[in-house]
């Protein structure tokens, strides 16, 4: 939301701030009723700003005088400068934008809406791993006799061994590690706000419950999971670790370690799946513990190719 207060106490991009009151609004509304997910709407602020500025700069007098061709042009130049994926994003940005504009009776039709993106097709993620031993080692690498030090651990673990996105772990409450069954599980809120629970493997367990009473968060079961650490005090605050901070954290314990993977966030879900994956775990049931809708989605998370074409490679004798 702060993206969007922010670009209503700025000047509005030309095209919109000339088309009246009722655009105006229409447009903020665009960003704050139709798009909840904080990241999407921060990438489709800045791609629909820039197209509308672009209009303006070559001359396009309103909005309703936008055309196919303006917004081809456009995606054409994007192309030479941005991946495809990046390219598509910023195209869906603006057919949904004219969509509202559409519904809102702002314009008469989608300027966008008979421009194709540029073709874009994966097979495999790009996503860095960890193997199963680097995974290890960084773990077992952690002091955990500091509350950043257990912090660091449980938040790495959680990621390896649920699955749990970054965005997911770090909404996690203290009441979102529960136990059931006599085993202990996690809930995640994953995108789109989906709900999704799963038991931990016992070293998740031992991990988690470490952290808990090692850093006394058991009597805050509202208070946020993963939390900053205070500035010269060493111990937990009650602010939410930012994804930022959490990015640098690895950064920092994987060269503590040792490990040369240039590996981010992002990496341990694909490093726990394709784990999963070598050990006998059907693609099916991967699924379902990633909370994907699909298993064409968790087959990008499955680096087992890597290892075979690495034993290929070692083949060729000269």
């Amino acid at each position: 939301m702060s993206q969007l207060i922010a670009l209503s106490s700025q000047l509005l991009p030309t095209l919109i701030a000339a088309a009246g009151d009722r655009a105006q609004i229409r447009f903020l509304e665009f960003f704050a009723s139709n798009i909840r997910n904080p990241h999407t709407r921060r990438a489709y602020v800045r791609a629909v700003t820039e197209f509308l500025d672009w209009c303006a700069a070559v001359g396009v007098a309103s909005i309703i005088d936008v055309e196919p061709l303006h917004v081809a042009a456009w995606i054409e130049g994007k192309t030479q400068q941005l991946a495809a994926p990046t390219v598509k994003q910023y195209l869906a940005a603006i057919r949904h934008l004219f969509d509202w504009l559409v519904t809102g009776q702002i314009v008469p039709v989608n300027p966008a809406s008979s421009v194709r993106g540029p073709s874009h097709s994966v097979k495999i993620g790009k996503t860095p791993i960890l193997d199963a031993e680097e995974a290890r080692r960084l773990l077992a690498s952690i002091n955990t006799s500091t509350h950043a030090g257990l912090r660091d651990r449980a938040l790495i673990a959680l990621m390896v061994y649920s699955f749990a996105r970054i965005g997911a772990a770090l909404g996690m409450k203290v009441e979102d590690v529960y136990t059931q069954n006599r085993r202990l599980w996690v809930r995640l809120r994953e995108k789109g706000g989906k709900r999704h629970e799963m038991p931990c493997h016992h070293n998740l367990e031992e991990y988690l419950i470490a952290y808990l009473d090692g850093a006394g968060l058991r009597d805050d079961a509202k208070g946020s999971l993963f939390r900053t650490i205070g500035r010269g005090t060493g111990q937990l605050t009650t602010t939410p670790l930012p994804q930022a901070n959490a990015y640098a954290m690895i950064q920092r314990r994987m060269a503590a370690a040792g490990i040369m993977t240039k590996a981010g966030n992002h990496s341990f879900r694909a490093t726990g799946i394709t784990a999963y994956l070598k050990n006998g775990g059907s693609l099916e049931k991967a699924a379902v513990m990633a909370n994907h809708a699909s298993t064409r989605t968790t087959q990008l998370y499955d680096r087992r190719r890597d290892e075979m074409t690495l034993d290929e490679v070692e083949k060729i004798g000269i």
